[in-house]
């Protein structure tokens, strides 16, 4: 059964359960997503991808996007007045290889500490500069020395570092379907991408503990896979999909070994870099939105979620039926969440670190975003569940706090908190902002 928001029987909503004793609230957004100020940065694959007629559905960019680059004392103040005990937000490469690029990091740390924020940046999400590629072995030694220069620069004011952001998706949609940056379409060929991702992973951990970390975690996207039918083709299905996006990012971090079969796919001394891959890290974040219906493959082009998927894939996706949708046409499945940490916890025992959500959140349109409350209030209340039934969660973060350049959507797509203007940049705090800053006051 989906379970709604819980009301109690005057028609109220029931308070949130309360957290364990410093639980850690915070929200997240990503450079290219809201920075603009796209002169004062070196290009990334996503502003070649976003020039390419037909990339992007609305024809837009992210030149400009929120302008947070120069409104991130507003964007600030809005963070305090939440009450969000840390802000996720992730440094760009490409600002920090142009002059200057760090000043900008120095200045938005200083911001947040002075506001009693707790700074938690993502060194890689998605936007790449543009002369480095993932399918070559040498970016992830790149990836260690930028890191070093960020952890140098920031590591007085930072304790609590994240690596990369969804190399699965980065690896899925920008490299083997081509809809994301920088647009290839390699299907299998791309699982070099992901192994250079996790090897770049396991290179800017040892960087940030030589430079003195002590809170290191990665930010992987998972959902519970469930198959169409309990008929053999599809239960093959979706154990296969379940593999390719849940346990071939987890399995070589947390066990030091890929799933079997897909080692040998793998290029270079492989058994060498899992030993890199598997440094230990101190907590584990997982970015959730919903849980996969997969089949077995229907010999068709499919189109779902935003995503076209390909007939030639051993797999199909499938709607879950019965379930309300977010306007992305996403299938919201609170209970998903303690379903998937429940079984991170029983496939990864001792080995599965402390869990923070690192994403959670919903695009709907409006201020009065009633919708986002619902979903917010069911995906905390289904997270409770899963503290309550033993793991050890350790935080949340809402996406996003501001509405943003939603990648080859464009601008058509709202997960804000807080509403944006892009004509004006305007921001207007939804009636979640209000909503979830009653909720973290009552954690307190």
């Amino acid at each position: 059964m989906i379970r709604r928001m819980a009301i109690d029987e005057r028609g109220a909503l029931t308070p949130i359960p309360r957290f364990p004793a410093g639980f850690l609230w915070g929200v997240s957004t990503s450079a290219h997503q809201i920075e603009g100020a796209a002169d004062e940065r070196e290009r990334s694959v996503w502003d070649a991808f976003t020039a390419e007629p037909g990339r992007v559905k609305d024809g837009s960019t992210a030149e400009v996007a929120c302008d947070h680059y120069h409104r991130y004392g507003e964007d600030v103040a809005l963070l305090a007045g939440l009450g969000a005990g840390a802000y996720r937000f992730s440094v760009s490469w490409p600002r920090v290889n142009s002059p200057k690029g760090l000043d900008f990091y120095d200045r938005l740390v200083d911001e947040l500490c002075a506001a009693g924020v707790r700074p938690v940046p993502t060194l890689f999400h998605w936007d790449l500069p543009v002369t480095l590629d993932w399918l070559e072995r040498d970016t992830a030694a790149r990836f260690a020395e930028y890191v070093s220069v960020v952890a140098e620069r920031l590591g007085d004011r930072v304790k609590k570092w994240i690596t990369l952001n969804e190399p699965a998706e980065h690896t899925l949609l920008g490299h083997a379907l081509g809809t994301h940056a920088p647009g290839r379409r390699l299907l299998f060929d791309a699982l070099p991408v992901a192994h250079h991702q996790l090897l770049a992973h396991g290179l800017a951990v040892r960087a940030l503990r030589a430079a003195g970390a002590t809170d290191i975690g990665i930010a992987n996207s998972h959902g519970p896979t469930w198959p169409a039918s309990q008929e053999q083709p599809d239960l093959e299905a979706a154990d296969f999909y379940d593999l390719l996006l849940n346990r071939l990012f987890a399995d070589p971090l947390l066990l030091g070994q890929y799933p079997d079969g897909i080692g040998e796919l793998m290029p270079g001394d492989v058994e060498s870099d899992l030993k890199v891959i598997a440094e230990p890290i101190d907590f584990y974040g997982i970015n959730y939105y919903a849980p996969t219906r997969v089949g077995a493959p229907q010999g068709t082009e499919i189109e779902f979620g935003g995503i076209t998927m390909p007939a030639e894939l051993p797999f199909s996706v499938r709607e879950i039926e019965g379930v309300p949708t977010t306007d992305f046409g996403w299938p919201v499945v609170p209970e998903g969440l303690t379903e998937l940490l429940t079984g991170f916890r029983d496939r990864y025992g001792d080995r599965l670190p402390p869990v923070v959500i690192t994403e959670n959140g919903c695009s709907y349109e409006g201020v009065d975003d009633q919708e986002r409350i619902a979903y917010l209030d069911g995906h905390i209340r289904a997270l409770h569940r899963a503290v309550e039934s033993g793991v050890d969660v350790r935080g949340y973060f809402v996406w996003s706090l501001l509405d943003n350049f939603e990648w080859a959507e464009g601008y058509a797509r709202r997960f804000g908190l807080v509403h944006v203007d892009y004509e004006t940049q305007e921001r207007t705090p939804k009636a979640s902002y209000g909503w979830l800053r009653d909720v973290l006051r009552a954690q307190r």
